[in-house]
């Protein structure tokens, strides 16, 4: 049996969705594995100090910013997070060192960004060979030192071309720079979609022979879906997925319209909403993106100063690979919808061009990756340095 420990955190949502997937994929390889998942912020606050000094967990915070949109300024925030990360360097070595004595696992692998030097030095200091790779949730990094590290001695799985020359570009060699198809997303959204599409738009109260549109901001919304809302009032059928966001819900629903809309709280079958859709509105999210993609939709986007700067990349991919439209305003949705829907097959047919394959490429390079590290003698792992492989 091989343990594997899989880091995340609940910021966003999406480094957690993405550990939740690799963990399903690697229970249905043939060499049996131990996936745990590991939330690094419980491992850095065990006590929760910090909930019990602002009354909220770190990523609580995060999350209600997103969905109030107050997302201006925060790249001078992550900069200002990383110098604090710098200044508390030692005391997260310690405390991850102390984790990795008590869980021994024989294969980290690091979804989260920012935290990759800390644990990366500590699990080498700790358990000399044990192997560390970090799979970008990103399209890209966002340099410096948000996912990639200069000249670290670990695995990197990029999902872009980009994100492949950013790792080369800062030095890691060709052989620890594993490039996949895109990006992690969950088994469900490679499952064919059995229910009677018409039957189950009826059963929203839409109806089936209108174009219909399903708008997401993350499992927590955001205002913005308002305007979006109102906007597409007299034109467009919409689904609105407003996560845990119930006052958000409450307010769409309660938003004047002609064309049908439909809208959702906490959807656990995201795939089959989207089965039922056109195109995809929402943030350049790089889950939301990908999902929206593997089920054949394409999509409307903005990117502008409220942009967080890790997805700003994401606009220019779906450009360059022409899956959709980027607004630099959700002012002018009703325009973009209006274009899209124009040319919808021609869009469809970018879309399906894009094959995903990421999780199932995953596991086996973690396989790959684990089985190297093992073959080196355990005597020249301490001669390697931090991080072994």
């Amino acid at each position: 049996m091989r343990t594997v420990d899989l880091i995340y955190f609940n910021a966003g949502g999406g480094h957690r969705a993405s550990a939740l997937a690799l963990q399903a994929a690697l229970r249905e390889q043939p060499e049996a594995w131990n996936a745990r998942l590991v939330d690094l912020f419980e491992v850095l606050d065990p006590k929760a100090r910090f909930r019990q000094v602002t009354g909220r967990a770190p990523e609580d915070w995060y999350n209600r910013r997103l969905a109030r949109g107050w997302t201006l300024g925060m790249a001078q925030e992550l900069r200002l997070l990383q110098a604090v990360i710098r200044l508390t360097h030692p005391r997260l070595l310690r405390q991850l060192q102390r984790h990795w004595l008590q869980s021994e696992p024989d294969l980290v692998v690091s979804l989260v960004p920012n935290f990759n030097r800390a644990m990366l030095e500590s699990l080498g200091a700790t358990l000399p060979g044990v192997p560390y790779a970090t799979v970008l949730t990103d399209l890209a990094d966002v340099p410096p030192r948000f996912w990639i590290e200069r000249d670290q001695r670990q695995h990197l799985i990029c999902g872009t071309p980009l994100a492949t020359q950013q790792a080369r570009a800062l030095g890691h060699a060709a052989g620890r720079v594993h490039r996949t198809s895109g990006m992690i997303i969950r088994p469900e959204f490679y499952q064919p979609m059995l229910s009677d599409r018409d039957s189950e738009l009826r059963r929203l109260g839409l109806d089936p022979s209108r174009p219909t549109g399903i708008v997401m901001f993350g499992g927590h919304g955001s205002k913005a879906m308002l305007g979006i809302a109102a906007r597409l009032a007299a034109s467009t059928q919409l689904i609105l997925v407003c996560g845990h966001n119930k006052t958000l819900a409450a307010k769409l629903e309660a938003l004047p319209r002609s064309a049908p809309r439909c809208v959702l709280g906490f959807c656990a079958d995201v795939p089959r909403y989207m089965h039922m859709a056109d195109f995809f509105i929402g943030k350049p999210g790089p889950g939301s993106l990908s999902e929206a993609v593997q089920m054949g939709l394409p999509v409307i986007v903005v990117n502008n100063a409220w942009t967080m700067p890790q997805e700003r990349y994401n606009a220019q991919w779906v450009r360059e690979n022409g899956l959709g439209i980027v607004l630099s305003s959700f002012r002018g949705i009703a325009g973009a919808v209006a274009t899209l829907l124009a040319d919808l097959d021609a869009h469809k047919a970018r879309v399906r061009r894009m094959d995903n394959r990421a999780l199932f490429e995953v596991p086996l390079l973690l396989e790959r990756i684990l089985d190297e590290a093992q073959a080196v003698p355990r005597s020249e792992h301490h001669s390697i340095g931090s991080g072994g492989q």
